[in-house]
């Protein structure tokens, strides 16, 4: 019995040194300790990075990462550690990164990153790495350093773009911004953040998607759906080397619509069909530019020369990116040719309550049909055999 009572006092002596060597002193788990100086650390570094302050920046880690972002206006930027991996003296951080750029983010922006952390010869936790999370979007300072050039409607980051450059853009969004305005109203914050890449794989990048989902495609906006009015962002982000393929008036049109998208963003939520939200912002872009009806819409009116009618409106499938660029071409002209029929037929103020109503309700089903009747006073097979007969008319 002695014997037995001795190996079990071994055992649970073992035991015991086995929770010291987990918990450490005072009680508290190790990996709890090095997640607590992990946030410390990186609360010191993003104190320094709002601060411009680069040596305070340096006292934490690799300066890596503070002269890109330096030039970026920021409001708030900070780190929230989620979990924290240890191996002996080096350790993974997964952190949330917060930041906010200064009069235009009504709240932060958070996108997920991981960080590299050594511990030195004293015992302090240094970050030699901060990159984007698996399948997370790069942020364009992870593509180089950010230069900034503002516009009087606009904010225009760049990275490995001129100054000149980025001035054009700021231009073309400056006109943007009261074109979205007089055709929408001033119920939206009345500003843009254009961002421009240095390539398409920058462009990518931005996106967390392959390159070759946007070949082709000159500029696309972030933040466009949702219908809550609470997004924290919206960012229009350009593929230039698409964009510099355009002419002056489809550089502007293409600035306009993604302006437009930023501006209706708050209205256009679950229920809003593609046809709705993409003719909308196609429709504001051409507006006043008196392009005709053929000019604008080539691909559907050679369509309806070679006899080839659409029975109906394009759908949500009809805007992927599936490699055939005509038939995506007639869901953006069939959308813009519905807007501008419902802007011609019953007005522009028409339709601007049309987007709204449809992007008021919840879900999809009966949002497109209610918002009809309500506001144009019409049916779904009404309106298609209108559309039909615009198609005839104007593109015949």
């Amino acid at each position: 019995m002695a014997g037995r009572r001795r190996a079990m006092g071994s055992a649970a002596a073992g035991l015991c040194l086995l929770l010291v060597s987990l918990v450490g002193c005072g009680g508290r788990p190790a990996a709890d300790g090095v997640r607590a100086d992990a946030q410390r650390l990186l609360d010191a570094r993003a104190a320094a990075v709002l601060r411009h302050d680069e040596p305070a920046y340096r006292a934490t880690g690799t300066r890596a990462g503070f002269a890109a972002v330096r030039a970026v206006p920021l409001a708030a930027w900070s780190y929230r550690v989620t979990a924290v991996h240890r191996d002996g003296n080096t350790a993974v951080v997964d952190a949330a990164l917060g930041y906010r750029v200064r009069g235009y983010d009504t709240v932060p922006v958070t996108t997920s990153r991981v960080l590299g952390l050594t511990r030195d010869a004293r015992g302090r936790w240094r970050v030699t790495s901060d990159r984007p999370a698996q399948r997370t979007a790069q942020q364009l300072w992870d593509q180089g350093a950010v230069s900034v050039v503002r516009g009087a409607h606009s904010l225009v980051l760049g990275a490995g773009q001129s100054e000149g450059t980025l001035r054009s853009f700021a231009a073309l969004a400056d006109r943007a911004v009261p074109a979205a305005s007089r055709a929408w109203g001033a119920d939206w914050s009345g500003h843009v953040v254009v961002l421009v890449p240095k390539s398409l794989a920058g462009m990518a990048g931005l996106l967390a998607s392959p390159a070759s989902a946007y070949r082709g495609i000159a500029a696309v906006t972030t933040g466009e759906t949702g219908g809550s009015g609470r997004a924290p962002a919206d960012r229009i982000i350009v593929n230039p080397e698409a964009y510099g393929m355009l002419g002056s008036l489809g550089r502007q049109v293409v600035l306009t619509h993604e302006t437009t998208h930023v501006a209706t963003r708050a209205h256009t939520g679950a229920a809003t069909p593609l046809w709705l939200s993409e003719g909308y912002a196609d429709w504001v872009g051409y507006r006043g530019t008196g392009r005709t009806a053929a000019q604008i819409a080539p691909e559907l009116a050679r369509a309806v020369a070679d006899g080839r009618i659409p029975a109906a409106l394009p759908t949500d499938k009809d805007f992927g990116f599936t490699g055939d660029p005509d038939g995506l071409a007639r869901a953006y002209e069939g959308g813009w040719l519905a807007c501008r029929l419902i802007a011609d037929h019953w007005g522009e103020a028409r339709l601007g309550a049309f987007y709204r109503a449809v992007g008021a309700h919840r879900q999809r089903a009966g949002a497109v049909e209610d918002a009809l009747a309500k506001v144009l006073g019409t049916t779904p097979q009404q309106f298609t055999a209108l559309w039909r007969e615009a198609l005839r008319t104007r593109l015949g």
